[in-house]
Protein backbone atom coordinates (compact mmCIF):
# COMPACT_ATOMS: atom_id res chain seq x y z
CA UNK A 1 0.00 0.00 0.00
CA UNK A 2 1.60 3.33 -1.16
CA UNK A 3 1.98 5.84 1.67
CA UNK A 4 0.19 9.46 0.90
CA UNK A 5 2.06 12.31 0.16
CA UNK A 6 0.83 13.48 3.56
CA UNK A 7 2.28 10.97 5.37
CA UNK A 8 5.52 10.89 3.62
CA UNK A 9 5.65 14.74 4.44
CA UNK A 10 5.30 13.58 8.37
CA UNK A 11 7.78 10.37 8.19
CA UNK A 12 10.20 13.07 6.59
CA UNK A 13 9.30 15.86 9.20
CA UNK A 14 9.72 13.10 11.75
CA UNK A 15 13.11 11.58 11.10
CA UNK A 16 14.81 15.09 10.50
CA UNK A 17 13.84 15.63 13.90
CA UNK A 18 15.36 12.52 14.94
CA UNK A 19 18.24 13.61 13.10
CA UNK A 20 18.74 17.00 14.82
CA UNK A 21 18.39 14.50 18.59
CA UNK A 22 20.84 12.64 17.06
CA UNK A 23 22.93 15.62 16.46
CA UNK A 24 22.23 17.38 19.90
CA UNK A 25 23.24 13.81 21.99
CA UNK A 26 26.35 13.63 19.60
CA UNK A 27 27.28 17.74 20.74
CA UNK A 28 25.97 17.37 24.25
CA UNK A 29 28.65 13.77 25.10
CA UNK A 30 31.36 16.14 25.10
CA UNK A 31 29.45 19.76 25.49
CA UNK A 32 29.88 22.96 27.34
CA UNK A 33 28.06 26.02 27.82
CA UNK A 34 29.03 27.35 24.70
CA UNK A 35 29.01 24.24 22.89
CA UNK A 36 25.05 23.76 23.71
CA UNK A 37 24.37 27.50 22.28
CA UNK A 38 23.10 27.65 18.49
CA UNK A 39 22.86 23.68 17.90
CA UNK A 40 19.81 24.40 15.50
CA UNK A 41 22.23 26.99 13.48
CA UNK A 42 24.92 24.54 13.76
CA UNK A 43 22.34 21.58 12.68
CA UNK A 44 21.27 23.68 9.86
CA UNK A 45 25.14 23.96 8.91
CA UNK A 46 25.56 20.26 8.95
CA UNK A 47 22.85 19.59 6.67
CA UNK A 48 23.78 22.71 4.19
CA UNK A 49 20.53 24.72 4.85
CA UNK A 50 20.06 28.01 6.15
CA UNK A 51 18.76 28.35 9.88
CA UNK A 52 15.71 29.93 9.01
CA UNK A 53 14.95 27.14 6.37
CA UNK A 54 15.13 24.78 9.28
CA UNK A 55 13.20 26.84 11.45
CA UNK A 56 10.76 26.70 8.97
CA UNK A 57 10.73 22.77 8.54
CA UNK A 58 10.09 22.14 12.22
CA UNK A 59 7.29 24.63 12.25
CA UNK A 60 5.67 22.62 9.37
CA UNK A 61 5.33 26.01 7.30
CA UNK A 62 7.53 23.92 4.76
CA UNK A 63 8.00 20.45 3.54
CA UNK A 64 10.97 18.39 2.78
CA UNK A 65 10.86 17.38 -0.45
CA UNK A 66 13.12 14.69 -2.39
CA UNK A 67 15.99 16.55 -2.90
CA UNK A 68 16.19 17.67 0.38
CA UNK A 69 15.26 14.62 2.16
CA UNK A 70 18.51 13.29 0.00
CA UNK A 71 20.71 15.52 0.80
CA UNK A 72 19.94 14.98 4.81
CA UNK A 73 20.87 11.31 3.93
CA UNK A 74 23.47 12.08 2.51
CA UNK A 75 25.48 14.41 5.00
CA UNK A 76 23.78 12.72 7.90
CA UNK A 77 25.58 9.49 6.88
CA UNK A 78 22.13 7.68 6.47
CA UNK A 79 21.45 4.77 3.80
CA UNK A 80 19.29 6.45 0.87
CA UNK A 81 15.75 6.20 1.30
CA UNK A 82 16.20 6.23 4.84
CA UNK A 83 14.07 9.69 5.39
CA UNK A 84 11.15 7.92 3.44
CA UNK A 85 10.83 5.06 6.42
CA UNK A 86 9.31 5.54 9.96
CA UNK A 87 11.76 4.52 12.49
CA UNK A 88 9.67 5.59 15.37
CA UNK A 89 8.44 3.20 18.07
CA UNK A 90 5.35 2.60 16.47
CA UNK A 91 7.02 1.49 13.33
CA UNK A 92 8.22 -2.20 13.46
CA UNK A 93 8.84 -2.97 10.02
CA UNK A 94 8.14 -0.13 7.31
CA UNK A 95 8.10 -0.82 4.01
CA UNK A 96 9.64 1.86 1.82
CA UNK A 97 7.79 4.33 -0.16
CA UNK A 98 8.09 3.46 -4.33
CA UNK A 99 10.54 6.02 -5.72
CA UNK A 100 10.70 6.80 -9.21
CA UNK A 101 14.52 6.93 -8.52
CA UNK A 102 17.45 4.58 -9.70
CA UNK A 103 19.32 2.98 -6.91
CA UNK A 104 22.65 4.65 -5.37
CA UNK A 105 25.77 4.22 -7.32
CA UNK A 106 29.27 3.30 -6.99
CA UNK A 107 29.60 6.82 -7.64
CA UNK A 108 28.72 8.74 -5.07
CA UNK A 109 31.28 10.09 -2.88
CA UNK A 110 32.07 8.46 0.24
CA UNK A 111 33.95 10.60 2.46
CA UNK A 112 34.77 14.32 3.06
CA UNK A 113 37.80 14.80 0.72
CA UNK A 114 35.65 13.30 -1.84
CA UNK A 115 32.73 15.54 -0.96
CA UNK A 116 35.39 18.34 -0.68
CA UNK A 117 36.38 17.81 -4.24
CA UNK A 118 32.99 17.16 -5.83
CA UNK A 119 32.09 20.79 -4.29
CA UNK A 120 35.18 21.93 -5.22
CA UNK A 121 33.85 21.17 -9.25
CA UNK A 122 30.62 22.13 -9.26
CA UNK A 123 30.90 25.36 -7.51
CA UNK A 124 33.78 25.90 -10.57
CA UNK A 125 30.92 24.47 -13.00
CA UNK A 126 28.02 26.28 -11.91
CA UNK A 127 30.11 29.45 -12.12
CA UNK A 128 31.91 29.09 -15.50
CA UNK A 129 30.10 26.02 -17.08
CA UNK A 130 31.97 26.64 -20.66
CA UNK A 131 35.38 26.94 -19.30
CA UNK A 132 35.06 24.25 -16.35
CA UNK A 133 34.07 22.06 -18.98
CA UNK A 134 36.99 22.88 -21.77
CA UNK A 135 39.77 22.98 -18.26
CA UNK A 136 38.58 19.79 -16.96
CA UNK A 137 37.46 17.84 -19.69
CA UNK A 138 41.39 18.62 -20.61
CA UNK A 139 42.75 17.25 -17.68
CA UNK A 140 40.44 14.05 -17.36
CA UNK A 141 41.82 13.84 -21.10
CA UNK A 142 45.62 13.54 -19.66
CA UNK A 143 44.72 11.35 -16.90
CA UNK A 144 42.36 8.84 -17.86
CA UNK A 145 43.32 8.38 -21.94
CA UNK A 146 45.24 4.82 -21.31
CA UNK A 147 49.28 5.29 -21.86
CA UNK A 148 51.03 2.89 -24.17
CA UNK A 149 53.23 0.32 -22.22
CA UNK A 150 56.26 1.51 -23.67
CA UNK A 151 57.84 4.38 -22.51
CA UNK A 152 57.72 7.93 -24.17
CA UNK A 153 59.81 8.30 -26.75
CA UNK A 154 63.42 10.31 -26.30
CA UNK A 155 62.38 14.03 -27.29
CA UNK A 156 64.75 14.89 -30.56
CA UNK A 157 66.62 18.03 -31.07
CA UNK A 158 64.43 21.06 -32.37
CA UNK A 159 65.05 21.24 -36.03
CA UNK A 160 65.99 24.98 -36.64
CA UNK A 161 63.05 26.84 -38.63
CA UNK A 162 63.62 27.88 -41.62
CA UNK A 163 62.96 32.05 -41.37
CA UNK A 164 60.74 31.79 -44.77
CA UNK A 165 58.31 29.42 -42.77
CA UNK A 166 56.22 32.15 -40.93
CA UNK A 167 53.69 29.66 -39.86
CA UNK A 168 55.70 26.83 -38.62
CA UNK A 169 57.21 29.55 -36.69
CA UNK A 170 54.54 30.52 -34.94
CA UNK A 171 53.36 27.27 -34.46
CA UNK A 172 56.72 26.72 -32.06
CA UNK A 173 56.19 29.62 -30.79
CA UNK A 174 52.72 29.15 -29.12
CA UNK A 175 54.45 25.77 -27.45
CA UNK A 176 54.44 25.35 -24.19
CA UNK A 177 52.13 28.79 -23.89
CA UNK A 178 49.02 29.22 -22.01
CA UNK A 179 46.11 30.71 -23.26
CA UNK A 180 44.76 33.89 -22.72
CA UNK A 181 42.12 34.37 -20.52
CA UNK A 182 39.07 35.35 -21.88
CA UNK A 183 37.31 38.86 -21.28
CA UNK A 184 33.84 38.94 -19.13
Amino acid sequence: MPTSPVDLAQVRLDNALALFEEFVRQTARHADAATLRGLERRFAERVQIQPSYWSQIKSRSRQIGERLARQFEHLCHKPRGWMDLAHGAGAAEPAPVPRSEAPADDNAPRDDDERFIVGLVLTYYRRHPQRARTRLLDLLGEVLTPQAEAPPPARKPAAPVKADDPLELWRRSQTGVAPLKQKK
